[in-house]
């Protein structure tokens, strides 16, 4: 999440941004073969064809000629579950025609998953590269050299073959659908309640449409139950919930949606598990909504405006929308809103209500507060039993604990738990934004919101939201088995008077370890960290080995605490891509995206932490999953059936961590000698060292590849879905042999 500006509200046409030139791929000959490579696994030949203008046949033995093999098959589930992860990949190869034709889409179908699919087109850099329209052309003998160069160090480098996955691309989903026994009752009597979390798996933008793939299987669901977990919660746009007044068409489908959401309740309420909706509303307008309901108009953005909630009709929209959720739904468990940042919603949602007639003359808390209440009076017209939470997630220091004082006294107050820590790391000194498993919460912000709470007349509720699994401190895994500090987490929260819990944001949702243990602490408030680790510790890998598998994560956590948190880096480092990440020889001259393309903007990926010391601390964390792994590897040995089968899957993760961090120290260090090389600097000494950074890298992502095409859980994450597939690693082996082999020599010549 992300306080963001304008440009994102309800688009009619296709956002273009800034369009500078796009980034090549100079390992590929040209940009047809990075197209075929990039869309292989993800893209029917039949359709890269349609695009590129030429005849399957051509594009299958364009592929071949690199070395991929045979092409993956391509089914209607992969399709479904991957278009994030094609948009991004071809984002600098095609111009939105061709994407569209790739996709099959509308513009209206890809600009709202610009728009509502979490942000994408903040996490595509808020810019469009303008790219010329990609055409089919037969290959010269230069271009049949380096096909055949390609495809050798293909060979070389993955004996396996291009296209060998042991387990395919989603194949998790079905392994966490598959049935198991309900396990609820083990935490029913636990008094922190909800303790909610997002799917692993869910489509973000339109879970609830017709034909969307189901979001929480049951057989999920009782996973999720037997970790603790007794909610989930998914996105809500009202006005695909209930009718828009001003314009039923952008509501066409809203009683299939509430169908929907009405059966996925039923599902989760036979499990013991509630359901709740995430609102941030409403939802702004584009300038010429405002031509025909200038009313209506409040705060400016560039070209939208905020539905002013100070307007009795958009209160009345507001209520009446919840109304008609919480009656169609009655057993919805309730709703949770983030009023300030996010999307433009309400006139001081982005802290800027002196733009609005109307909110300029109210104070931000009055109108934050009052967003919140309209969302309560909908459940109460209703009559129903659903409860709101309103975050505080944005709320400005200065009024925060006044909009506090003015929520309805029935509403819940929920804070990040570990938000405003002050840490020194590498002697450097921070503080935490949100989001961090490295650094234990809670914090003082949180202690101070919730202390608001708990200090009015009619006392609220409080809740901590945590990340109990993963954060965006690596956010391509499905848990970061840094379990101690998650273990310590739970016990500092117990005497901060918390009644609930949200898990996680949409990152996390996995049923892990981690999750596990943070459920029997909430079960048992007496269960230390320690004695709750080795109860799952023996659950999943067997008596034998719990005590070493403890070890480990104290280990990895350890390791962990010297990640190097910032802030800036959390959303625009290279963590989520690991060895997937190219190296450039030449700055890009890219700002690094949101959780999307990190490029080679190192200022951003440090923060406040001088080069030399976020590479110290990237290897630091790294050595803390490393030597965890190779613990556990010799305890693999003494493990048979299912619990050997379990402890391997653990260490994939693990080790997936130590190579992620591995790489992330590389590909800082090789963008520093890279500049200090075009500075003028001394080029033997760095020149050394690069290559030495490219051969380690090439080996990380080998490595990397190795574990991904047998678990299909790394590099995915839901919003995001791939931030990358063993295709990218072998894509990064290429990248650096090409470096090596290019770009090196022209560097020594010239030393």
């Amino acid at each position: 999440m992300l306080s963001i500006c304008a440009g994102l509200m309800l688009l009619t046409a296709l956002p273009t941004g800034p369009t500078p030139e796009p980034l090549g791929a100079p390992h590929f000959p040209d940009r047809v073969h990075a197209f075929v490579w990039r869309n292989w696994p993800l893209a029917p030949a039949e359709d890269m064809a349609r695009v590129l203008g030429t005849s399957a046949e051509n594009v299958e033995r364009t592929a071949q000629a690199m070395g991929l093999g045979k092409q993956p098959a391509i089914t209607k589930e992969l399709r479904q579950r991957s278009y994030i992860t094609v948009i991004r990949r071809n984002w600098h190869l095609l111009p939105y025609e061709q994407l569209l034709d790739l996709l099959g889409w509308t513009e209206d179908e890809l600009a709202y998953t610009l728009r509502e699919d979490d942000f994408l087109y903040v996490k595509l850099g808020l810019l469009k590269p303008k790219c010329e329209p990609l055409k089919w052309v037969e290959p010269d003998d230069a271009t049949r050299a380096r096909e055949a160069a390609i495809a050798q160090t293909v060979r070389d480098s993955f004996p396996a073959g291009a296209t060998t996955e042991v387990e395919p691309l989603f194949g998790f989903v079905s392994e966490l659908s598959k049935p198991v026994d309900d396990a609820q009752s083990a935490y029913e009597s636990s008094k922190l309640s909800p303790r909610y979390c997002y799917s692993y798996f869910a489509l973000y933008g339109d879970a609830f449409m017709d034909g969307a793939p189901d979001p929480f299987p049951d057989g999920y669901l009782s996973r999720l139950a037997a970790s603790g977990v007794n909610a989930v919660w998914l996105q809500a746009v009202l006005y695909k919930m209930a009718p828009f007044p001003w314009d039923p068409s952008l509501s066409e489908g809203h009683e299939e949606r509430l169908k929907n959401l009405a059966a996925l309740v039923a599902r989760a309420k036979a499990r013991g598990m509630g359901v709740f909706l995430y609102l941030n509303e409403p939802r702004a307008m584009q300038l010429a909504f405002y031509d025909k309901h200038p009313e209506l108009k409040g705060a400016v953005e560039g070209d939208y405006a905020a539905m002013c909630t100070s307007d009795p009709a958009v209160q009345q929209y507001i209520a009446s929308s919840v109304a008609l959720i919480c009656d169609r739904v009655p057993d919805l468990r309730g709703f949770f809103t983030i009023t300030a940042s996010e999307n433009l919603t309400n006139c001081w949602s982005h802290h800027t209500g002196q733009k609005c007639p109307r909110c300029s003359k109210r104070a931000p808390d009055a109108v934050i507060a009052e967003v919140n209440a309209l969302i309560d009076g909908g459940i109460k017209m209703a009559s129903g039993g659903q409860r709101l939470i309103a975050w505080d997630w944005g709320w400005q220091d200065e009024w925060a604990e006044k909009a506090i004082e003015r929520l309805p006294s029935d509403v819940a107050q929920m804070s990040v738990s570990e938000w405003s820590i002050p840490f020194t790391r590498g002697g450097v000194a921070n503080t935490v934004g949100e989001y961090s498993i490295s650094v234990i919460g809670p914090g003082p912000r949180a202690k101070k919101h919730w202390g608001a709470a708990l200090d009015r007349p009619i006392a609220l509720q409080t809740f901590a939201k945590i990340q109990a699994n993963t954060t965006w401190e690596c956010g391509s895994v499905p848990y970061i088995p840094a379990v101690a500090n998650v273990a310590k987490h739970m016990e500092n929260l117990r005497g901060s008077n918390v009644s609930g819990v949200m898990l996680g944001w949409t990152l996390g949702g996995y049923p892990a370890p981690n999750l596990e243990v943070a459920g029997k602490m909430i079960a048992d408030a007496k269960l230390s960290g320690e004695d709750a680790m080795l109860a799952v510790a023996q659950r999943r890998f067997g008596d034998a080995i719990a005590a070493q598998v403890v070890d480990a994560w104290k280990t990895c956590s350890t390791g962990f605490s010297e990640y190097p948190y910032d802030n800036s880096g959390l959303y625009s480092g290279p963590q989520h891509m690991g060895p997937a990440n190219p190296l450039y020889e030449k700055p890009t001259g890219y700002a690094a995206s949101m959780v999307g393309f990190p490029y080679d903007a190192l200022p951003a990926w440090r923060g406040a932490y001088p080069a030399d010391v976020y590479v110290a601390q990237m290897r630091k964390a790294a050595k803390g999953f490393a030597e965890s792994v190779a613990s556990l590897k010799l305890s693999l040995e003494k493990t048979v059936g299912g619990h050997r089968m379990e402890l391997q899957r653990e260490l994939n993760i693990m080790e997936a961590c130590g190579l992620h961090y591995a790489s992330c120290a590389n590909q800082a260090r090789f963008i520093v000698l890279r500049d200090q090389i075009a500075a003028g600097g001394d080029k033997t000494a760095a020149l050394q060292e690069i290559e030495s950074i490219l051969q380690d890298e090439i080996s990380l992502a080998a490595q990397l590849h190795t574990i991904q095409i047998r678990d299909s859980r790394l590099g995915f994450e839901a919003t995001n879905h791939y931030f990358y597939v063993p295709m990218d690693l072998m894509e990064k082996v290429i990248n650096c042999r090409d470096l090596m082999d290019r770009w090196l020599p022209t560097i020594h010549a010239a030393a």
